[in-house]
C-alpha cells in the first residue's frame, strides 16, 4: 500500500478524509514477529517508518522499571508497542491527533496483550511526568509547529530522563539540534541534547535531563 499526498493528514487531521480501509501487517517489534493492523491516513501504514527502524533498537530492555513513558506522534504504534513489550512495569502512553491512529494502536495492544495508553494529547493528565520520551517527529508540519510540539512534551521529562527524538539529516536534524541547545535551557535549564546515533541517514538527538 503506497503513501499518498493525502496520508500525510495524520500530522495534523483527528478524522483523516481517506477510507478506512484495514490490513494486517506482519513486523518485528522487541525481537518477536507480530502481526498489527494498520489503515490509510495513519503514517507509514505499509511498513515500519525508516527512521522509527533506527530508533527500536535503541529502546532498552527494562522489565522491573516503573514509571510512564511516552510515544509522541504514535501513528499504527510501533515505538508504543515496542515499549510495552521490552518495558512491562511502566505505564505507556501513546499520543498522536489522529483518532484513526489511536484506535489502531489500541487494536494493536489488544492483539499483542499489552496495556498502552493511547490517547489525544489533551488527555494526557497535566502532573504525568515521563523517565522517557520517544518520537519520530512531525518535521512535515513545519517549524513553528514542530518547536510548539517540543516545547510542550519535553520540559514534561521527569528528573534524569530523556527524550529520543530520530529525525532525517536532510530534513534538518542538525538545525533542530542547534535549535535545542538555544531555546530549551528555558524551559529546561538542566538538560542538554547530544547526538547519540546516526543510522540511514537519520539522527538521533537525544535530550537528557539532570
Amino acid at each position: 500500500m503506497a503513501s499518498t499526498p493525502g496520508d500525510e493528514q495524520h500530522y495534523f487531521t483527528a478524522r483523516p478524509a481517506t477510507p478506512d480501509e484495514r490490513r494486517d501487517l506482519e513486523v518485528e517489534l522487541a525481537g518477536r514477529a507480530v502481526t498489527v493492523q494498520t489503515a490509510r491516513g495513519v503514517f507509514s501504514a505499509e511498513r515500519v517508518d525508516p527512521g522509527t527502524s533506527v530508533l527500536l533498537p535503541l529502546v532498552p530492555d527494562e522489565p522491573a522499571a516503573g514509571g510512564d513513558v511516552l510515544d509522541l506522534g504514535c501513528g499504527w504504534g510501533p515505538v508504543a508497542l515496542t515499549l510495552a513489550l521490552r518495558q512491562p512495569q511502566r505505564r505507556v502512553w501513546a499520543v498522536d491527533v489522529n483518532e484513526r491512529a489511536l484506535d489502531l494502536v489500541r487494536r494493536n495492544a489488544e492483539r499483542l496483550g499489552v496495556p498502552v495508553r493511547a490517547c489525544l494529547p489533551d488527555e494526557v493528565p497535566t502532573d504525568v511526568a515521563f523517565e522517557q520520551v520517544w518520537s519520530n517527529p512531525p518535521i512535515r508540519v513545519g517549524k513553528e509547529a514542530l518547536h510548539a510540539l517540543l516545547l510542550r512534551w519535553l520540559p514534561r521529562l521527569a528528573s534524569g530522563g530523556e527524550a529520543h527524538l530520530v529525525v532525517q539529516k536532510n530534513l534538518g536534524a542538525d538545525s533542530l539540534h542547534r535549535w535545542l541547545d538555544e531555546r530549551l535551557p528555558a524551559v529546561l535549564p538542566d538538560a542538554a541534547t547530544t547526538r547519540t546515533a546516526s543510522s540511514k541517514g537519520f539522527r538521533v538527538l537525544t535530550v537528557r535531563r539532570g
